[in-house]
């Protein structure tokens, strides 16, 4: 059974200025998403599903049927697509809404949207962001030893300075493993940049403190793989969640936050892998030239066929 990649698309860019996951970015138009896709099947994807909102879902499914009608997998079948939208309402029933809440609930509230759609191990992705052809094979590679096991997670941790914007700060999750390779925390940092010094400073999310960090430090960009009884055990976690932060009306249900409670809760360990592929995205309006300047030297060197769909 092939994998399946879960792509988080239902987010504004509230700093970019637009719906970017439509943005096109490459030499004809091709958004991120597009190039994530291409490098999973590629890797031996065999289904997408799309985490959006309603209000843009039909635009989402034509652009999808439009783009990649004819795509098949190296063995021949063709690419499965599934939508499921995520909502502020869509939360167990037991719980009530608070009215004033405008604010998603987060992106592993988004992730559990698609347990009626997924039953085989997946991977999840921003849809905003560029992980590279190597990222993509070594989680499939993962995924694929992991099909008919439980418990089992993974983190594809990035190398930090591979991932830091000219146009401004970043935030990051740092990663820490124990000596198997599994991750035991991942602490998020704010504000991270080089400096003058040529060092890379960030700001700990809990203490405040600002601190040097290593730039081969592996960080998070969201990029994660679950065997499927991952559901089950995030949708517990949530119910613990809201009942605690269920009636604030900005608080958020993140993959990180998920992950950290049943490691502690010892019903899942997650690994963390290492990529050597230099991630790029447009988390700021001015990266955007310079990301369409990547995806034009890709076309013109033959990493990625041009136009990349036929």
């Amino acid at each position: 059974m092939k994998p399946t990649l879960l792509v988080l698309a239902a987010g504004m860019g509230s700093r970019y200025g637009g719906l970017k996951q439509m943005d096109g970015l490459g030499p004809n138009g091709e958004t991120i998403i597009d190039y994530s896709i291409y490098d999973a099947v590629e890797a031996g994807f065999g289904k997408v599903v799309y985490i959006v909102r309603e209000y843009f879902k039909q635009d989402m499914i034509d652009a999808v049927n439009k783009k990649y009608g004819n795509v098949t997998c190296p063995d021949g079948e063709p690419l499965k697509f599934e939508f499921v939208t995520q909502e502020l309402n869509k939360i167990p029933s037991q719980f009530t809404l608070n009215p004033e809440r405008e604010k998603p609930w987060g992106t592993a509230h988004a992730v559990l949207m698609g347990q009626d759609v997924i039953n085989e191990p997946f991977a999840v992705i921003n849809g905003d962001d560029y992980y590279g052809k190597e990222s993509f094979k070594i989680l499939a590679d993962w995924l694929i030893a992991h099909e008919g096991k439980s418990g089992e997670y993974a983190l594809v941790g990035f190398e930090l300075d591979n991932t830091l914007s000219e146009s401004g700060a970043v935030s990051r999750g740092i990663g820490t493993a124990d000596q198997t390779g599994f991750l035991t925390n991942v602490a998020e940092h704010h504000k991270i940049a080089r400096e003058e010094d040529g060092k890379i400073y960030g700001e700990n999310s809990v203490t405040g403190e600002k601190i040097e960090l290593a730039d081969k430090a592996l960080c998070s960009m969201n990029m994660w793989g679950f065997t499927p009884d991952y559901f089950d055990k995030s949708k517990e976690t949530f119910v613990s969640f809201l009942e605690n932060h269920g009636n604030e009306l900005k608080s958020e249900f993140y993959i990180p936050y998920a992950i950290d409670c049943i490691i502690k809760a010892g019903t899942g360990k997650c690994e963390l892998l290492s990529t050597p592929s230099r991630w790029f995205g447009v988390t700021f309006k001015e990266d955007r030239p310079g990301v369409v300047a990547k995806f034009q030297e890709f076309a013109d060197k033959g990493i990625y066929p041009s136009p990349l769909y036929k």
